[in-house]
């Protein structure tokens, strides 16, 4: 998967949104709150939250120890960064936008989220 194919599948979910806090990183926020950090055109990975604890992430470490790291700063929670085009199938990562998705929108004030299909 490319970082523009991972920010597409990002953007078709319900609500999502593009933005750039930060000259040239794209994120991509579900109401106010970002689910994914795509990056700057050409950048290699894709930061999502991958499961609610830090421990329960750290399995994506153990199965990606070259393409999954922890995110700077964030990742205490659950966050890692995830290497695209690489040993990471496309359906594992496909798997772990939709649990990043999910998992914020779940933490959202009832006005802030979406209308789901």
């Amino acid at each position: 998967m490319t970082r523009d194919e991972a920010l597409a599948y990002c953007l078709a979910k319900p609500g999502a949104w593009a933005d750039t806090p930060w000259e040239g990183d794209v994120v991509v926020k579900v109401g106010p709150k970002i689910f994914a950090f795509v990056g700057s055109p050409g950048g290699d990975t894709v930061g999502l939250k991958c499961a609610a604890t830090r421990d329960e992430a750290n399995e994506w470490l153990d199965r990606f120890p070259d393409d999954a790291t922890v995110m700077p700063y964030i990742g205490r929670s659950g966050w890692n960064s995830l290497r695209l085009d690489a040993a990471i199938h496309d359906p594992d990562l496909l798997e772990a936008i939709d649990f990043s998705y999910t998992w914020v929108v779940s933490r959202l004030r009832k006005r802030d989220r979406p209308p789901q299909p």
